[in-house]
């Protein structure tokens, strides 16, 4: 999948296997094997390009990594003790990293105002 998020653009398997073999020799069969198995599981998807197959990410890098982290969450019988466990693992960059993430949400997405209290200003409450 890095290879495919890397280029950005539908991909062979020749072309993958020709980047790995510049690190690691490796048969075109295995990589044949971990894009279609890539494209059994949903993550990629393929087309027809003559004899051979063009893949794409159905996602990106970013929304597979949070889709791991919302299953694992969603995964816990506790799930604010496993944000806070998860928390306590951050490092101070990625502790900033989500305090913006949360400006973003919040600004993109801000919470309703809350409905006014029963007697507070308006009501005459005060008034007397």
């Amino acid at each position: 999948m890095t290879r495919v998020w890397q280029w950005n653009r539908p991909v062979t398997v020749r072309e993958v296997l020709e980047d790995l073999q510049q690190e690691r020799s490796i048969a075109y069969t295995t990589v044949m094997t971990v894009m279609d198995n890539l494209h059994q599981k949903g993550w990629v998807r393929r087309e027809v390009d003559g004899r051979a197959y063009r893949y794409t990410a159905v996602s990106t890098r970013a929304a597979y990594a949070a889709a791991l982290m919302n299953e694992g969450w969603a995964q816990s019988d506790n799930p604010a003790a496993a944000l806070v466990a998860f928390f306590g693992m951050m490092s101070q960059d990625q502790r900033e990293a989500l305090n913006d993430a949360i400006r973003i949400v919040q600004r993109d997405n801000p919470l309703p105002a809350p409905p006014p209290e029963e007697g507070g200003e308006g009501t005459g409450a005060r008034e007397r």
